[in-house]
């Protein structure tokens, strides 16, 4: 199982296989032909009401990752968690985000669950 999380504003790699953006809101700045997104499963991402508590530095990244993962939970994300599962489970799959710190994001929640 491979996955990877590379920001949406660098260049597609053949390495990359799926590319999926795990972010609620596209990239300013980015045509859809630039990202060459797969997928975009925007029941994955962190809600509204968690993103902005994160952003405004209210918590830990700690505790960001123990919010999320239980919205995780939720049918609907429990179910695109377990698609891009079986998606990684037969190739690479890369995930995307405009995140200007990938490894403190959402996006490493999300590999960290799918490894």
């Amino acid at each position: 199982m491979s996955v990877r999380i590379r920001r949406v504003y660098e260049a597609p790699e053949p390495e990359d296989g799926v590319r999926v953006l795990v972010d609620r809101l596209w990239p300013r700045g980015l045509s859809k032909d630039a990202a060459q997104v797969d997928e975009w499963p925007k029941g994955l991402t962190p809600s509204t009401e968690l993103r902005r508590w994160y952003h405004a530095g209210e918590g830990s990244y700690e505790e960001f990752a123990g919010r999320y993962e239980a919205e995780l939970d939720a049918p609907e994300a429990a179910e695109l968690l377990e698609h891009v599962r079986e998606l990684a489970g037969r190739g690479a799959v890369t995930l995307l985000t405009a995140s200007k710190s990938p490894d403190r994001s959402h996006a490493a929640v999300l590999a960290r669950l799918l490894s």
